[in-house]
């Protein structure tokens, strides 16, 4: 399992429902543990942990799910009340469909729809009237759609395709860590697409599960995805693993590098390099994005120091690290530390 860091424009597009709505943001991100500072620095990241505060905050605050961008309001526990519907259904199928039309009771048009084309299902996102000029709500709901359906049944689904009814946005990296999957933009829905087979799955969750799910939501929403079609999700995750097994030791192997992940693919180092090339990234990329999340969450927890987490990660000497840092966020490992506190 992987976890993800989240971009600083998730965390602002995130506040504007709040901000419009009148409500003094301030106190909301120092309860989650987020310093405003950050918000000045478009490069920063936050931790799912820090995420799933300030959504929850911003709950609790407007009484609104949606958090102020849906066509209606969606009071707290709307998302729990279908949850109860999902988890008593035969199988996935019945509780896509039950939640679909749960959704479609609030609103004069159905927010969600699940259409079968032979052997590919999809899940399609309508919200006619909604104020979400950053897309926040329309590529959450999206994510949750999908992450709610692999926790259901227990099992992994990779997704097809997403498509979107807008042009490519400035963030439009972050999709690719979202959804792991082909992107289209400015087609005429916004939706994700899967094997159709997987609506025969049972749902494998009861009451006491999806409680402990709503407890830590949204911190899956944005963060976590190990189980990616795409060839950079792949290396993505075996990267991750890596740093999370303590792989980066100063005399130890440290992380992969390109031709040992090529070897594991059974694919020669040319292969890997082109087939990242024709998804848009590299091998470096990867590897600068698995570290930089593992900085950003040991520097939150704090439980190790800067020139600890420098050797973790694989770098030779703590001045390296200090400038991989700086430009992956703008900040100095200190200061963001003292940020995080």
């Amino acid at each position: 399992m992987t976890t993800r860091t989240i971009a600083m424009h998730h965390v602002a597009a995130a506040l504007l429902g709040a901000r419009r709505s009148g409500i003094d943001v301030t106190p909301l991100l120092t309860k989650a543990g987020i310093s405003p500072v950050l918000l000045e620095q478009p490069r920063a990241r936050v931790t799912p942990e820090q995420y799933a505060r300030l959504v929850q905050e911003l709950w609790a605050a407007m009484d609104d799910e949606f958090l102020g961008f849906g066509p209606v309001r969606s009071r707290r526990g709307t998302f729990a009340t279908m949850g109860l519907l999902a988890v008593h259904s035969p199988d996935l199928g019945a509780a896509l469909q039950r939640a679909t039309t749960f959704y479609a009771l609030f609103a004069d048009h159905p927010p969600l729809h699940l259409e079968l084309f032979d052997d590919t299902a999809r899940l399609t996102l309508d919200l006619v009237g909604a104020d979400d000029p950053e897309h926040f709500l329309a590529e959450s709901l999206l994510v949750l759609c999908h992450r709610f359906a692999n926790w259901l049944v227990r099992t992994k689904i990779p997704l097809r395709l997403a498509e979107f009814d807008y042009p490519a946005p400035p963030h439009r990296a972050e999709y690719d860590l979202l959804y792991g999957c082909p992107l289209q933009f400015d087609t005429p829905r916004t939706a994700i697409s899967f094997d159709a087979t997987y609506l025969k799955l049972p749902v494998l969750r009861d009451e006491a599960s999806l409680n402990e799910f709503l407890r830590t939501s949204p911190a899956d929403l944005l963060s976590r995805r190990d189980y990616g079609s795409t060839v950079s999700a792949r290396v993505h995750n075996l990267l991750a693993r890596a740093v999370h097994a303590g792989a980066a030791r100063a005399n130890g192997p440290g992380l992969p590098g390109l031709e040992e992940v090529a070897a594991r693919f059974a694919v020669s180092p040319q292969t890997l390099r082109r087939q990242l090339r024709e998804e848009g990234t590299a091998f470096s990329r990867i590897k600068d994005q698995v570290r930089r999340d593992a900085a950003v969450a040991g520097l939150v927890a704090g439980r190790e120091s800067i020139e600890g987490l420098a050797v973790r990660l694989g770098f030779s000497e703590a001045s390296a690290f200090h400038r991989a840092f700086r430009r992956w966020t703008g900040a100095s490992p200190g200061s963001y530390r003292s940020n995080a506190r």
